[in-house]
């Protein structure tokens, strides 16, 4: 009987996987799936290695709260130059600069442009050196299942260390992902195969939505906005920080800088506070989206030399932002 590798087991489907188990051929997929499971194991362990092997930690790190992954303070996200076709060659140099001076967490996206393409040409050489973190717009198990076999593809790699599914923000994207043919049914497939080494959802929007889903089913991590003006409209930073804590799960946190909607000369005017700003609550990585590698270098030297804010300088912080914290908070109710 040929092999099924994980590849293979995409382009099958659970329905030929049924009918072998039926032919009497169980035996040997449960052998195929314990191997799979330990091919899971042997990487997060080589991961949690290689992370804490990194020759210049410049920007430090912290725990992925249960997963056991140390991930650096910054992260990288895949949106800006690093979504752009025409810049592929600035988007890889950009890469590597990060890489090179202790980034090993890297978010993207099927839906941020040529991201995934940009980023596994880096990912030929490199894949060993980074948590790779993707996502599936889709909610169904099918569409799940070919987007993860086009993000393989594009991203040059045969695993994606985070798995996520992409903006859980109403009841009805909750009621149809946890259906019995749904896009979580697909992720816990994806995982005991071990195409996927953690699951997650992400969030920036309704937190009673993404409450309800992390207390549902059993993700590994929640990235979720923050920044100063969360404070003012459907706080991430209240009762669902404290719900994702509380599970130990791995906290990421985006909109940083609300695509540089933060600033203003009478607001927010730097980005060491809006950066220090995030990384002062108990998130594990702050992923931030750059235009140029001296964006990458000013990011990387504001992380290694952070130190946490107190509360009155958080609050203060956010006062700074009040009047005109609804432009910040433009993508929970325009999106």
């Amino acid at each position: 009987m040929k092999r099924i590798n994980r590849r293979n087991f995409l382009k099958i489907g659970l329905g030929s996987i049924v009918t072998v188990g039926m032919c009497g051929c169980a035996t040997e997929l449960d052998e195929v799936k314990e191997k799979d499971k330990k091919k899971t194991t042997d990487k997060v362990n080589d991961k949690k290695q290689d992370t804490n092997e990194v020759n210049n930690r410049k920007t430090g790190f912290r725990k992925l709260g249960k997963t056991g992954l140390e991930v650096s303070l910054l992260g990288l996200g895949g949106s800006m130059t690093i979504a752009q076709a025409h810049k592929q060659e600035e988007a890889v140099q950009m890469i590597n600069k990060a890489i090179d001076n202790g980034v090993n967490f890297i978010d993207t996206a099927p839906t941020y442009g040529a991201s995934e393409d940009n980023i596994g040409q880096v990912m030929l050489n490199r894949r060993q050196e980074v948590v790779l973190a993707t996502k599936t717009i889709d909610r169904s198990y099918d569409g799940t299942m070919q987007l993860i076999e086009q993000s393989l593809n594009r991203l040059n790699t045969d695993y994606i260390d985070i798995y996520q599914l992409h903006g859980v923000h109403t009841d009805d994207d909750l009621d149809k992902i946890s259906a019995s043919d749904g896009a979580w049914r697909a992720l816990k497939e994806l995982k005991a195969q071990g195409v996927i080494g953690l699951t997650g959802i992400t969030t920036h929007r309704d937190p009673q939505v993404a409450i309800r889903s992390i207390k549902e089913m059993d993700f590994d991590c929640l990235l979720m906005s923050l920044n100063p003006a969360d404070i003012y409209y459907q706080p991430m930073q209240k009762e669902l920080m404290a719900e994702a804590l509380h599970q130990d799960m791995g906290i990421i946190a985006m909109k940083v800088v609300a695509y540089g909607r933060i600033f203003r000369d009478n607001g927010i005017s730097t980005m060491q506070q809006a950066l220090g700003y995030v990384l002062s609550f108990p998130v594990h990585c702050a992923i931030v989206g750059v235009s140029n590698i001296d964006e990458i270098i000013e990011n990387i030297e504001i992380t290694a030399n952070f130190t946490p804010y107190s509360k009155d300088e958080l609050e203060k912080l956010e006062k700074l932002v009040k009047s005109y914290e609804q432009e910040v908070n433009f993508f929970k109710t325009q999106w």
